[in-house]
């Protein structure tokens, strides 16, 4: 079985999608394919649509991502982890190409290649400052895929961290692959489309013009990483809401 983990926090917008994503690529596989949505301090009607379209839904109210994370396996069943964000879409090919590379006994696990939902010259711009950073580490993110054997071996996401957990556990995912003969692999031949509301609520040259940003959260600085991680999340969420009830309504 393939567990998909998706951590949630007043994503009654986005998730729907993400869900979506995940039955079309299950119908492409024999393997069974359950999906945790780990709710985390919701206040809209995420879990309902969850449940909805058939996701199994659990709490975890921390503010701490890798407790969300390390929450949903610890309540998922399957064999095979993988992790995915209620704002990202998976193509339908996706479970194919983990199969594929899980199958063949070379990979450890990895991540996937990640395609923004629109593209501006100042979204690439902010991309490249960004860039360096994450191949500095070494490790694609976005999505992650492992056994459930490894991911319990090398303990998960670790919960000490305030932000850059992902990059840490692919690090350390792929040392564990290294000592193992086994390759961390970044899938190609599928992706994830995630969205860019941060850029539609902080601008798309954000990055060019606070380059010092990036340096502090990957530095994991805990007080920018709340702001931009948690705090702006919780505000791009509010304006969004509220302009969607501003839309007219039918009258039929």
């Amino acid at each position: 079985m393939i567990s998909v983990i998706t951590p949630a926090h007043n994503e009654e917008l986005f998730i729907k999608k993400c869900i979506c994503s995940v039955k079309v690529a299950a119908r492409k596989i024999a393997e069974p394919v359950e999906h945790i949505v780990v709710l985390n301090r919701c206040t809209d009607r995420t879990g309902e649509i969850a449940t909805q379209l058939g996701a199994r839904v659990i709490d975890e109210d921390s503010r701490n991502l890798s407790r969300i994370r390390n929450k949903g396996v610890g309540e998922s069943k399957g064999d095979i982890l993988v992790t995915i964000d209620a704002d990202s879409q998976m193509t339908s090919t996706m479970f194919i190409e983990v199969l594929r590379k899980l199958d063949s006994g070379k990979y450890i696990g990895g991540g996937v290649k990640i395609v923004p939902e629109r593209i501006s010259f100042g979204i690439l711009c902010s991309l490249l400052v960004v860039a360096p950073f994450v191949l500095w580490h070494g490790v694609s993110a976005g999505m992650f895929w492992c056994l459930r054997k490894d991911f319990e071996a090398i303990g998960g996401f670790d919960e000490k961290l305030a932000c850059i957990e992902d990059i840490d556990f692919g690090k350390r995912l792929k040392r564990y692959g290294k000592n193992r003969e086994k390759r961390y692999y970044t899938i190609r031949n599928a992706h994830i489309v995630t969205s860019c509301r941060k850029f539609d609520q902080l601008g798309d040259w954000y990055f060019i013009k606070n380059p010092m940003v990036v340096y502090q959260i990957f530095k994991r600085d805990q007080k920018q990483a709340d702001r931009f991680y948690y705090d702006a999340r919780a505000e791009i969420t509010e304006q969004i809401n509220s302009a969607e009830r501003k839309k007219p309504r039918p009258l039929i």
